[in-house]
């Protein structure tokens, strides 16, 4: 997927905007010598901007737009170093809210629907986007926000929602209170809108049938608008891209250099259109590939994969680099197992450790079903864990983002 030419020229709107503005990014770019790139082949020789370059950044440095046009700000939701402050004019928030109301009616949502919004508000990008595209689409918003499970079962069965927004963690646990409450006969759930996190097969199965709803992946993050820049179809071939608002591309995280459709690589986004904190060749960290071809629905919009991980998941355990995903491949050949798991990683007696808790219910051989998953680790990574089997509902539950990898070696 090459940019094309209406893009470049946006590009180069945002070059200037940045440029004028004496933004930090701005500078960035005039100290390089770039004031516009003619050709996909100059696009592709635009340095990257990185994460830490935001920090940096910190806490107005990416302002773009002028101060008395900025209505709003939002932060990453990370919890570790300094947070990064991206601004949005009121044209940013209304893109953001039309990106994600399109995203609504790609899940067939429609203004007769009841959207049971369960992310959390604030600084952070979730719920409120979620809320600004319910709002674009017409249909009505029940801002619940996070937590508090009693009043969320009670809000869902007596205003009768048809549609959840969650996290696949939060999405789970519901899942599980309302088979324990037996009150799946009082929820009108259809479809589940879900985000912020990486989440199994199984684990999309384990929530699918539980409430029997249909389910769609929505991608985002804060640093490009916030969730809602691309979703699944029906067809579920890959998550649609919005590219009259983004650029996408996929880059070999080792050589920067972009590679073909249909490679696994990480995701870089420029921003089109975007005033308040324009980004250029953002590098995410997540992983995935652009699906060549066209979609069976007949969207012209570029699809990506799932999301795989990230570049930064990376694991180095006894000298091996393991990523979680591999992990759960191994664990989603095991019918006998939930969808939860949790890997620890500890160093004893000058050795790594890891520790891999799973869950399966009481009629298993949780010492033989321990055994079995040890081997297919050792067989397909290169080394044994130490596999702890649990009952069923052991593991915790969350009601935003669940750690899966808890690594104690730098505690």
């Amino acid at each position: 997927m090459q940019i094309s030419k209406k893009q470049l020229d946006q590009v180069n709107d945002r070059i200037r905007a940045l440029i004028a503005s004496d933004s930090f990014y701005g500078k960035k770019l005039e100290e390089a010598g770039i004031t516009e790139v003619k050709s996909p082949e100059e696009f592709e020789q635009l340095p990257f901007s990185e994460k830490r370059d935001l920090r940096d950044a910190y806490p107005l440095g990416l302002m773009t737009a002028p101060e008395d046009e900025i209505v709003r700000i939002h932060s990453s939701s990370g919890t570790t170093g300094t947070p990064v402050i991206i601004p949005y004019t009121a044209k940013d928030v209304d893109d953001w809210g039309e990106m994600f109301r399109r995203c609504y009616e790609v899940a067939g949502i429609t203004k007769k629907d009841r959207i049971q919004i369960t992310p959390g508000y604030g600084l952070w990008t979730a719920g409120i986007g979620f809320q600004n595209g319910c709002e674009k689409l017409g249909a009505m918003a029940i801002p619940m926000g996070p937590g508090n499970t009693e009043k969320q079962l009670e809000m869902m069965i007596n205003l009768e929602s048809t549609v959840l927004c969650s996290t696949s963690s939060y999405a789970l646990l519901l899942t599980e209170e309302i088979e324990k409450r037996g009150i799946k006969d009082k929820i009108h759930l259809k479809k589940g809108v879900i985000g912020s996190e990486r989440w199994s097969d199984k684990m999309r199965d384990r929530i699918s049938n539980g409430l029997g709803i249909e389910l769609y992946d929505i991608y985002g993050l804060t640093e490009i608008y916030g969730p809602g820049i691309g979703i699944n179809c029906e067809y579920n071939t890959g998550m649609h891209i919005w590219d009259d608002y983004l650029y996408l591309e996929i880059i070999d995280p080792h050589t920067g250099k972009t590679v073909p459709d249909g490679e696994w690589g990480e995701i870089v986004i420029t921003t089109l259109v975007k005033e308040g904190a324009p980004l250029i060749r953002y590098r995410t960290h997540d992983l995935s590939r652009i699906i060549p071809g066209k979609c069976p629905c007949g969207r012209d919009y570029p699809r990506i994969d799932a999301i795989k991980g990230r570049t930064d998941d990376m694991m180095k355990i006894k000298g091996v680099n393991v990523f979680p995903s591999q992990i759960e491949e191994i664990l989603a050949g095991f019918s006998e197992i939930s969808s939860e798991y949790q890997i620890r990683i500890s160093h004893l007696d000058g050795k790594d450790t890891m520790r891999i808790y799973v869950e399966t219910n009481g009629s298993v051989d949780f010492e033989g079903l321990a055994k079995q998953i040890a081997e297919r680790v050792k067989s397909k990574i290169g080394f044994t864990p130490i596999v702890k089997v649990v009952e069923i509902g052991v593991l915790p539950r969350s009601m935003k983002k669940t750690a899966r990898v808890i690594d104690e070696r730098f505690d």
